[in-house]
């Protein structure tokens, strides 16, 4: 599609005009005309005159507070609308042309290239040891209401429908009346959360993109995958193979996050166990009324006894076991501990079973229908076990130390925080190995919420309330036995000890299993010291057993990157993924890397497949671990067919980095990227940690403080009530820099240090050395995919950056004082064009810049009124609907770039 296609323009034109007329129908023809006027006024602005641009300016300035929320809204709305069409045409097109689908083309062709290229290749086996697991978690990126979220979906459906239908059809009006009435319901809803979602909530919301996409998606995954396979003369992959499991973080990430708690994870816990039994008794009700067959193996007849129906009588008592599943994990959720009612307590409960029936079918040459529904939901309970996703704990190490500290001044051991890290490695070895109980009597009875309040006996150890609630966690995790729980991951982890005194809490608790404990490295320090804290931890034999030859390690990219810069983040964390590799390999360590990304290019974001190729050679062996995060969850798991498409591009990526890897980096290359790393950590922290202006400035010309109102997730939006961006999460950092498009955690630094290597003037002082490394850098753009994807998504996101919108947001917002630095910001984001056109090729994708072109018109007035209300927000005794319009623009701008943190 190399230009805008027609039919994209007419569904937009067509959810704009319904909107136009909800709003007449809703505020009044006045509003309507005003809202008109601005939008025409936009269009003319944008690629006309100043005096177009001000005329734009003096409108929305111009704007009453009771024009505001509407005006704000209209613009919102019309963006969100823009994207349904966006994303079900690029669906319908994509179905159309199934042959061409370039998914399709790209499986099939990693396919061919392994059979091909490595010898003895069977993609039975290659897929069957593929082991991805997405991480969905709760990070406060999504900012539309699931409210919202589910009539924008049905919008979609129904936008299909008039795709699938032709001109004529007898209900082509009636599917139209049905958008007006979505659209209308749409308007007349708050878009803005009123409330916080609580952890719960969020876990609820992960939930139910289980049921609602990716429940229908894996099994049609599984049957792409065996066709593909049986073309090559092969048998399809077993039933109980799934390459892609999913894990979550929503109600067990409490890193930062007081809203998680012990009771908040328990009860989410038993809430996926509760849907879990649901959705497969929604599965088997289905089942059982397809398998009314009578011939059956006598495996089948021995199991289920004398019936006339076999196939139905062992669903029923499947059933009926799911059904007692349920109500067990709503009462043991009501009840904040495990019932003592009935459940299914393991997989192969339910799963022999209907392996059995399968095995019958086949027997008995109903082998059509096995592969049908039922193999379906083999397939799904090999992907989602009994609990849909597993759940991680991450916690902050000093939480760890605190509770250790307490207990050794109650045993009167000393003060363990001040021990050296060889003094604190001895004393928890030694307890790892005593067989005595370490906790207290209190905490062995459970009594944490007992203080000093309620006792004066000097037996009784008198916990910290962070201490009792880190125990409890524990207690939770005892609990779950071995489901549910899939790792236990320690945040700011910078010393072996940090992993030993997680490993003696677990045992102090009763945990019996050898719970994974994933150390989770993510500033610049802790990410180039981490193969040697490793390669200490596995040379201590104690532990090398108990992680049983296996350690999943977490690279943060978020905090890495707000902490050094993007550039320097990135080839730290590849560094650190090499040198990690290494050192498992010595101590005969099967490693998993853990990337914790998110979605935008400032926290290690971007297109799946390209991040898997750029990882180093050798870190990736069939195994993967990566974060999905807020919106980027739906956009890519929340429609079925969106699910499919992403779970192929992993596949088909992992497959590749495992199999045919690309070649290592030349010496040259890590030379040059080293230099350019040192120059761009150099200049990012000389602006953002040693300029005293920058953190006014940061403040003053963003909306940063006033996002804290904005009711995005269940965790606070800072570590710390007060301080400089050190305590500043990474999402509201990017946030922040994104609504006023300047982008800035993207590419400062790099500025500095692209602008060193390559020749784009004849100013320089040794022009012949700086041609060389201009060649040497197109080379590596060339034949590195490390460096081609990290030029790729620079150049991406600086083509999302608007300099003039930047400069508005500084005239209206930032004192004189520190106006300097916007100045400074600007001029350094207009040179990294040019200095990008040297190293790669400048291709335009005309139709996404039509596209582009045509949400400008609706978020240049977004920009300029956030502008203006920022301005009168900050001012005394403004209004209520100053605040909330402020709000709704903060939503549209997020809209408008497809993306929020």
């Amino acid at each position: 599609m190399s230009e805008l296609d027609p039919l994209l323009r007419d569904k937009v034109r067509s959810l704009g005009y319904s909107l136009g007329e909800t709003i007449a129908d809703d505020c009044g023809e006045d509003i309507f005309i005003l809202i008109e006027n601005i939008r025409n006024q936009s269009k003319r602005a944008h690629n006309g005159s100043d005096e177009d641009k001000a005329e734009l300016i003096t409108l929305l300035k111009g704007l009453k507070d009771n024009e505001l929320v509407p005006v704000a809204r209209g613009f919102s709305q019309f963006l969100n609308l823009a994207n349904i069409a966006e994303q079900q045409h690029t669906l319908s097109w994509r179905r159309e042309n199934a042959d061409n689908d370039s998914v399709d083309v790209i499986l099939d062709d990693v396919f061919s290239a392994v059979l091909t290229k490595v010898k003895g290749a069977r993609l039975n086996k290659e897929l069957s040891n593929i082991d991805i697991e997405l991480v969905l978690t709760a990070h406060p990126t999504e900012i539309i209401r699931r409210t919202l979220i589910k009539k924008y979906d049905e919008i979609a459906g129904v936008l299909q429908v008039l795709d699938d239908i032709h001109d004529q059809h007898p209900k082509r009006h009636e599917y139209h009346q049905q958008l007006n009435n979505l659209i209308a319901e749409i308007w007349r809803s708050d878009e803005i959360r009123q409330q916080r979602p609580t952890a719960v909530e969020e876990a609820k919301w992960g939930f139910a993109v289980i049921e609602n996409s990716l429940w229908q998606a894996i099994p049609k995954l599984m049957r792409e995958l065996d066709d593909k396979i049986q073309l090559q003369g092969e048998e399809p992959l077993g039933l109980e193979v799934c390459p892609i499991h999913f894990a979550s973080w929503m109600g067990g990430d409490r890193d930062g996050n007081p809203n998680v708690t012990a009771n908040v994870t328990g009860e989410v816990l038993y809430l996926a166990r509760w849907m879990a039994a649901d959705l497969y008794l929604r599965d088997l009700t289905e089942l059982s009324r397809q398998l009314s067959m009578v011939q059956a193996s006598d495996e089948l007849k021995a199991w289920v006894g004398e019936c006339s129906e076999p196939y139905r009588e062992c669903l029923n008592q499947l059933k009926q076991q799911l059904a007692q599943t349920k109500t067990w994990a709503a009462e043991s959720a009501r009840l904040k501990t495990h019932s003592h009612l009935p459940h299914i307590s393991k997989l192969d409960t339910l799963l022999n079973p209907l392996l059995l029936c399968y095995n019958s079918l086949c027997e008995t040459g109903m082998e059509g229908i096995a592969n049908r529904d039922l193999l379906d939901v083999i397939r799904r309970m090999a992907c989602f076990g009994l609990t849909l996703t597993r759940l991680d704990i991450r916690q902050e190490s000093s939480r760890h130390s605190q509770v250790v500290a307490e207990l050794c001044d109650f045993y009167q051991l000393g003060d363990y925080l001040s021990w050296n890290e060889e003094q604190k490695q001895q004393f928890l070895l030694k307890e790892l190995h005593n067989k005595r109980p370490l906790l207290p009597q209190q905490a062995e009875s459970c009594e944490l919420d007992k203080t000093a309040e309620d006792t004066n006996d000097s037996d009784f150890w008198q916990a910290s309330d962070e201490c009792n609630e880190v125990l409890k966690t524990m207690r939770v995790i005892a609990e779950q036995g071995d489901k549910g729980i899939a790792n236990y991951i320690i945040s700011m982890a910078s010393e072996p000890s940090d992993i030993l005194a997680v490993a003696l809490l677990l045992k102090a608790s009763g945990i019996e299993r050898r719970l994974p404990i994933v150390p989770l490295f993510e500033t610049l320090d802790d990410l180039q010291f981490a193969a040697e804290r490793m390669d200490k931890l596995f040379s201590l034999p104690w532990y090398k057993e108990y992680c049983g030859l296996h350690q999943q390690v977490m690279i943060g990219y978020s905090d890495s990157a707000k902490d050094a810069g993007n550039m320097a983040a990135a080839w730290a964390q590849y560094k650190t993924q090499e040198e990690l590799v290494n050192c498992a390999a010595r101590h005969g360590i099967e490693l998993t890397l853990f990337h914790g990304r998110g979605g935008t290019v400032g926290r290690g974001g971007g297109p799946a497949k390209q991040a898997i190729l750029a990882q180093p050679p050798g870190s990736v062996k069939g195994r993967l671990r990566v974060t999905e995060q807020g919106e980027m969850i739906r956009f890519k798991f929340g429609l079925p067919s969106v699910a499919l498409r992403s779970l192929k591009i992993y596949i088909a990526a992992v497959l590749e980095a495992t199999l045919l890897p690309p070649k290592a980096a030349e010496d040259d290359w890590r030379e040059l990227m080293e230099e350019m790393a040192v120059n761009s950590v150099r200049s990012y922290r000389e602006m953002v940690r040693k300029n005293k202006d920058f953190v006014p400035y940061f403040r003053s010309a963003t909306p940063e403080q006033e996002l804290g109102k904005l009711a995005l997730g269940s965790r606070p939006a800072r570590r710390k009530g007060s301080g400089g961006i050190e305590s500043l999460r990474a999402i509201p950092w990017i946030f922040a820099w994104m609504q006023i498009r300047l982008m800035v955690p993207a590419w400062l630094g790099a500025d500095e240090a692209l602008a060193k290597v390559t020749v784009t003037s004849t100013n320089s002082d040794d022009e012949e050395a700086d041609k060389k490394k201009t060649q040497l850098l197109k080379d590596m753009y060339q034949q590195w995919p490390f460096f081609a994807t990290y030029i790729d998504m620079l150049d991406m996101i600086v083509g999302k950056t608007d300099v003039d919108i930047a400069a508005y947001y500084d005239q209206q917002l930032v004192s004189d004082d520190v106006r300097s630095i916007g100045t400074q910001l600007r001029q350094r984001l207009s040179e990294i064009d040019k200095h990008l056109s040297v190293i790669k090729p400048k291709t335009k994708d005309q139709a996404q810049s039509q596209i582009m072109q045509v949400r400008a018109t609706y978020t240049d007035p977004l920009h300029y009124l956030q502008a203006e209300l920022l301005q009168r927000a900050r001012a005394e005794n403004h209004d209520s609907e100053v605040e909330r319009a402020l709000m709704v623009t903060m939503t549209g701008i997020a809209a408008g770039m497809r993306n929020t943190g």
